[in-house]
């Protein structure tokens, strides 16, 4: 779905003024990654057997996924495993165990790319199950990481990291989105947010961003849902 253009980072959000970090923000985007993670096999399941033109599309709804997965953990490594181990000696063997997780989580999504491209082209049922089977093991490693990491890691976070150090992890995830992808990546975020978790990530967008999610962006994503989820209206 084409996206307007637009920039959601900004540096007078509501945990700029926090003493420590505000770390629950990332506990809202792990639910993206955990709906989509198991929509995704869904969808491809969904697909009939030949159907080319809806194989693209969920497709490309899983390339768009696999590259925020990948720029939010590429943030992880760089930005946060480093000053935990740092400053949090003592806990060590568990951001050992986050970079090992990641790899594996990693070999998860290189199964994923294997079978993507052969499904596309065909949109057979035999090459979709493959596939899907492929995102179902990948949910299980993504979903332990997600698990512990919230539960083990986002305390050491705030007790370990800056506001600044904490708010730049989010703007380099954010930086590695397509500008015409960003309005479609804060809609996955809001879906499930509580009223106060939706005002403090549009309070984080600049006043353009905002508007442009009234005016257009809430709009286009409910379309995008209802047309990429149609086929699971029923199950």
């Amino acid at each position: 779905m084409e996206q307007e253009s637009v920039s959601l980072n900004s540096s007078h959000g509501a945990s700029a003024t926090a003493e420590r970090p505000h770390t629950h923000e990332m506990v809202v985007v792990h639910r993206v990654f955990r709906r989509e993670s198991a929509l995704l096999p869904r969808l491809v399941r969904a697909v009939p057997d030949g159907d080319r033109a809806r194989a693209v599309r969920v497709a490309a709804a899983l390339r768009d996924y696999t590259l925020g997965l990948h720029h939010h953990h590429h943030a992880e490594d760089e930005l946060i495993w480093p000053l935990l181990r740092a400053r949090a000696a003592h806990d060590e063997a568990l951001v050992e165990r986050m970079t090992e997780q990641h790899e594996a989580i990693d070999r998860t999504l290189a199964a994923v790319t294997e079978w993507l491209p052969l499904w596309e082209r065909s949109g057979d049922r035999i090459s979709g199950e493959e596939l899907a089977l492929a995102l179902d093991a990948h949910r299980i490693a993504l979903l332990d990481h997600l698990d512990e990491e919230e539960r083990s890691v986002l305390p050491l976070i705030a007790e370990h990291l800056t506001v600044p150090e904490w708010e730049l992890v989010g703007q380099r995830g954010l930086e590695g989105l397509p500008k015409n992808k960003r309005l479609l990546a804060l809609g996955a975020i809001l879906e499930e947010a509580t009223p106060e978790e939706s005002a403090f990530f549009l309070g984080k967008a600049p006043l353009l961003g905002r508007l442009l999610w009234q005016a257009v962006g809430r709009r286009q994503y409910a379309a995008y849902c209802r047309t990429m989820r149609a086929p699971l209206d029923g199950e």
